[in-house]
């Protein structure tokens, strides 16, 4: 007897249910690689962020070299959702899983190079006093990575909800990034002296802002996950609701 197959967008009021009917033994080789990456992104973001606080070149240099790994693994992660593809055939539902997790290792090597942007302008910035204090830099990159770690979350439990409300913690990055370069501004302005550091600082905030980016990328990418609806480049994640 044939039976009918829904093509309704996958929802299960149980989201770690929803995410477990799809994890057979490569799934969870590809779950398992992402987890990895997420987590490397993320400590590669704090230990350029302590590397900058604290004037530690030796550590930013760390951070640069480390970059290889997340670029190894998105080659990795790749191969093993394409693979997948090609012997498993997969359905709807189990091939959007993959393709989320391609798109989301490509967010979090992309991650690993702000980081090392980050990294980079940390050592030139050791070299001379401080602008500043640092604290809006630290503020933006604990947000930022909140939200990556928020978003990884939100990929293996299936919560739609939760990746909503990532993705409007966004505007709370933009604003901080904002505020930051009206302030550079008016030191470079007040004083000519400032400007290769307030520069260097600009493009810091810039990567963070950037960082933040990519987290509401993968936050959106769950919502296409679980609603069957992509969300990317319109205004409806953050003017209304949960897509339904």
């Amino acid at each position: 007897m044939s039976r009918a197959v829904s093509v309704e967008p996958i929802f299960c009021p149980e989201p770690t249910s929803f995410m477990q009917r799809f994890f057979d033994a490569e799934l969870e080789s590809l779950r398992g690689q992402l987890l990895r990456m997420g987590e490397t992104a993320i400590r590669q973001v704090r230990d350029a962020i302590k590397a900058l606080v604290e004037g530690n070149p030796s550590q930013a240099d760390q951070v640069i070299a480390a970059d290889d790994e997340l670029d190894h693994l998105e080659v990795e992660i790749d191969n093993e959702a394409i693979r997948y593809m090609n012997l498993r055939a997969p359905v709807a539902t189990e091939l959007r899983l993959v393709i989320v997790g391609m798109k989301a290792s490509h967010d979090l090597e992309r991650v690993g190079d702000e980081a090392s942007n980050i990294a980079k302008r940390a050592i030139r910035l050791s070299a001379e006093p401080p602008l500043k204090p640092y604290i809006d830099i630290p503020r933006m990159a604990n947000i930022a990575t909140e939200m990556l770690r928020g978003a990884l979350d939100c990929f293996l439990t299936g919560d739609a909800d939760k990746a909503l409300a990532i993705c409007k913690r966004d505007a709370e990055v933009d604003e901080i990034n904002r505020q930051l370069y009206r302030e550079l501004t008016s030191f470079m302005i007040e004083n000519p002296g400032t400007i290769s550091r307030a520069l260097e600082i600009m493009f810091i905030s810039k990567s963070i802002e950037r960082i933040a980016d990519h987290a509401t990328n993968i936050a959106e990418e769950v919502i296409y996950l679980v609603r069957a609806k992509d969300v990317r480049h319109t205004d409806e994640v953050k003017k209304t609701g949960l897509v339904q």
